[in-house]
């Protein structure tokens, strides 16, 4: 039955691959004349686009072909988003090829990797834990293709019997660090917030590192930070649940969100920003991840950035050298894969200066020492 499902998605891909050929060969003729924002390929097919500096730039087609599997959306304004332009821009900077599926439910993960593989996709990039067993499983029958697993565990590459799967994996402790400096900076009520998505590994361990470093900064400027037990949608799509869990956090004094949610943030940070109107003044704050979201809400104070591109990239030249597979690829504020991202100016200068201080420290090895 797997296989049925899988040989579909693969004439399914085949039909849409062929429909966007067809379009942009009519939409090249009808607009030889005219260029404008309308030549942008649609989220939901073959972007082989990045965003560089507002532009838009084509990634060159090669010799090789990646394809990112996504449970969220592309244009969730958060994790997907990020994910999805990582791969981009990194595809832009080795020449490859690049096609993705997003929005997919958890029982469609195997059969959509294996469509890709079917087509011959020499890279299939899965940019969550949760793919694991979809993603070892199609490692096993698909020996010659190579597998990146975002935020995947230290031992899965092991796992892989054919050794062609790698574990990107940035400091899950690290990337909590960054935006709880800023939230025990920032919180009056001393009461921050954490939403996640799915209860993996790596959300737990942003909520712990985020918990510990709010509460530390927090003691070592006069005040008590409590972070509330961390909440679970079950879901990285459910935006509706983000408005709901955010406003029921907001009741019990949270001042400041972090998440681990993508479209959950978003519904999140949507009713921040509506209780902020109501209250007349912005007093409740949003700390962005994986990439730079300030100015996309106004609740949004600040960004703990993850350079996923230079991560795909890296998996990119091994595939083309031939040394792809069983290993892990570490993401820290050491080697430059962690950041902090631009601070809001509602964050006062004297604080801004702190938090800088505190990044200095997390890349030192002396936070919290």
């Amino acid at each position: 039955m797997k296989k049925l499902l899988a040989l579909l998605l693969v004439l399914a891909l085949v039909f849409s691959l062929a429909a966007c050929a067809s379009t942009t060969e009519q939409t090249n003729t009808n607009t030889s004349d005219t260029t404008d924002s309308s030549d942008t390929a649609e989220t939901s097919d073959t972007s082989d686009t990045a965003e560089t500096d507002g532009e838009t730039e084509t990634a060159p087609a090669g010799d090789y072909k990646v394809a990112m599997i996504c449970d969220s959306s592309i244009s969730d304004g958060g994790w997907g988003m990020s994910c999805y332009n990582a791969m981009v821009d990194a595809a832009a900077k080795y020449g490859w090829a690049t096609e993705v599926s997003d929005s997919i439910d958890q029982s469609a993960y195997y059969e959509s990797i294996v469509a890709y593989c079917s087509l011959g996709y020499d890279l299939i990039y899965a940019p969550g834990n949760q793919y694991t067993d979809a993603v070892l499983q199609a490692a096993e029958e698909y020996p010659d293709v190579c597998f990146a697993l975002l935020n995947g565990g230290e031992d899965t590459p092991a796992q892989a019997v054919n050794g062609n799967v790698t574990s990107l994996l940035p400091d899950a402790t690290q990337v909590g660090w960054i935006a709880g400096a800023l939230a025990g900076l920032m919180t009056e009520t001393g009461t921050i917030a954490f939403i996640g998505g799915m209860e993996l590994d790596t959300t737990k361990g942003k909520y712990e590192g985020y918990k510990e470093a709010a509460a530390y900064v927090g003691e070592q400027n006069g005040k008590t930070v409590t972070t509330l037990d961390c909440v679970y949608t079950n879901s990285f799509s459910a935006s509706d649940k983000g408005i709901e869990f955010a406003n029921a956090m907001m009741d019990q004094g949270a001042d400041v969100f972090f998440g681990d949610a993508s479209a959950v943030d978003s519904g999140a940070r949507q009713a921040i920003d509506e209780r902020n109107k109501a209250n007349g003044s912005v007093t409740i704050y949003d700390i962005a991840q994986p990439s730079d979201l300030l100015g996309q809400n106004e609740c949004i104070i600040g960004s703990q950035v993850t350079d996923n591109a230079s991560l795909v990239g890296l998996c990119m030249e091994a595939v083309q050298n031939g040394t792809f597979g069983g290993e892990v690829i570490y993401g820290t504020m050491q080697n430059g894969a962690l950041s902090a991202g631009a601070v809001s100016d509602l964050v006062p200068a004297e604080k801004q200066d702190l938090y800088q201080e505190y990044i200095q420290q997390m890349i030192d090895g002396t936070f919290m020492q």
